[in-house]
């Protein structure tokens, strides 16, 4: 039951309709006897900062998950960052102190990988095709490289944002090999979609699937109800395929911890 008593959790994105987090962070706050509720916002990348100012004035807001397109956007208008947020540059989940001051971390590239292991796929030593160079996906390239990939080739629509990426990439993986390409992931082992294509019907596929190669592992970061049509094209191909919903599962926990709920 709701009450005077509830704390507020938001989520903010645009869109927000296809959103699973509530039903996930709804039900692990229930799990674990928190009389606090979270609720979805649609905040277009112009009512952003607006947005975030008022919830500085929300004084029994815990705190708010960031989605797509803002985790990048967001990180300017906080009053700090931890060194995880600060090195790959995005926030996805907000902690509001009692002062109102705004705290903002991200767990994207923690939530990837412990997605991978928990389906019994590792990536030390092997070679990664990342495409996209967002927020998740540099979260993603921070966590590939903390975790031993041989090689990490970033692709974006955006060259020079990709060449971006791999630089900080490179700066803290200096053993790890980072470079840029093009949409063929031919010779990689585990190739990744990063980006936003395949939220919505019709969206085009972020690659060259006719470079995979079967066995290729295929993961995603779009959360949907079946395969996204990469995911789909890359089955055909004889690939195995990971869908997005693990790396939000594994966020969970860490994401309520961080509020404070």
């Amino acid at each position: 039951m709701i009450s005077g008593r509830t704390a507020v959790l938001a989520i903010l994105g645009d869109p927000i309709a296809h959103a699973r987090a509530p039903g996930l962070v709804n039900a692990a706050l229930a799990e674990r006897g928190c009389d606090a509720v979270l609720v979805p916002m649609h905040v277009a990348s112009d009512g952003l900062a607006a947005a975030v100012r008022g919830l500085r004035m929300v004084r029994n807001l815990k705190g708010a998950v960031v989605t797509m397109p803002h985790k990048t956007a967001v990180v300017t208008l906080l009053d700090e960052v931890t060194p995880e947020g600060r090195q790959v540059g995005a926030c996805n989940v907000v902690r509001r102190e009692p002062d109102g001051r705004l705290v903002g971390t991200i767990y994207d590239g923690d939530g990837f990988i412990a997605g991978l292991a928990r389906a019994g796929h590792g990536v030390r030593g092997r070679r990664v095709f990342l495409a996209g160079a967002g927020g998740a996906a540099a979260a993603i390239a921070f966590a590939l490289g903390k975790e031993g990939a041989a090689v990490l080739t970033i692709h974006n629509r955006t060259a020079a944002r990709a060449e971006g990426l791999a630089a900080r990439v490179r700066a803290v993986w200096p053993r790890g090999e980072v470079r840029t390409g093009g949409p063929d992931a031919r010779e990689h082992d585990v190739v990744v979609n990063a980006t936003s294509l395949g939220m919505k019907a019709g969206d085009a596929v972020p690659l060259d699937v006719g470079s995979l190669a079967p066995g290729t592992l295929a993961a995603e970061v779009v959360i949907s109800d079946g395969p996204t049509p990469f995911l789909a094209a890359a089955a055909e191909r004889g690939c195995a395929i990971h869908h997005g919903r693990p790396m939000l599962v594994e966020q969970i926990g860490l994401m309520l911890d961080f509020m404070g709920a």
